[in-house]
């Protein structure tokens, strides 16, 4: 247990490969993802209500809730595999700059700067010292690419964000008014805002229903930012 924080901060700073043991996605950032899709939808939903007014048509709104939302994640998974493959660009240049470092004072600052602030300042120079010698054992960094769990990701990203939108087009689907599924529509989402705020506190270890009201005030607030600024 000594040197797991070691063993982190070396494995953070090697390069990604098909082989690493970090997860496709974390917990945050699908509840991320689905907090996108909630918003991008309900920004649609809304903004339609109000421009179509009095001739709100079914069909056009659920195929705008779903069109809006897959579109949102084909956008959002190219942004995560760009992500990703400048993550791995810039640990291989961290590796080369603590190799190639004037004299080990500069590639324990190059180190330092690569870890996490709270870490980096209780590590005494031993310790940095022995980060590098274990980096310096780390064979010759291979050219960024992608693997396939970049792949699995990005598809898992535009799933969440696509799956997300269901349960807001429901009513759509199984009530004729469209007015009225709209306001049914409209409370599911907030419903949905709330357990993703709820979901967030507690892996954030915040209090889990002061953040799901929270999330619910700042959705509301961003969705009318958006709608105001032209949906």
């Amino acid at each position: 247990m000594e040197h797991e924080p070691i063993t982190r901060a070396v494995d953070a700073l090697a390069p990604l490969s098909a082989k690493s043991s970090d997860r496709i996605l974390e917990p945050v950032d699908r509840i991320s993802e689905v907090l996108f899709g909630l918003i991008m939808a309900l920004t649609f939903t809304l903004t339609l209500g109000v421009v179509t007014a009095d001739s709100i048509q079914v069909r056009t709104m659920l195929l705008a809730a779903l069109g809006c939302n897959l579109a949102w994640g084909i956008i959002d998974a190219a942004v995560f595999l760009m992500a990703r493959f400048n993550q791995r660009g810039r640990n291989a240049l961290k590796l080369r700059a603590i190799r190639e470092a004037a004299d080990i004072r500069g590639a324990h600052r190059v180190i330092a700067d690569a870890l996490p602030p709270l870490l980096a300042s209780v590590l005494p120079p031993d310790q940095l010292e022995l980060m590098r010698q274990r980096l310096l054992q780390l064979p010759e960094p291979e050219r960024p690419r992608l693997t396939k769990r970049d792949g699995l990701g990005a598809a898992g990203i535009c799933l969440l964000s696509f799956v997300s939108t269901f349960p807001i087009v429901i009513p759509f689907i199984l009530i004729g008014d469209a007015r009225l599924a709209l306001r049914f529509s409209n409370a599911v989402a907030i419903a949905m805002l709330f357990v993703c705020g709820y979901a967030f506190g507690r892996c954030a270890g915040f209090r889990p229903w002061a953040t799901g009201l929270l999330m619910v005030a700042i959705g509301a607030a961003l969705v009318g930012v958006a709608i105001a600024l032209g949906g």
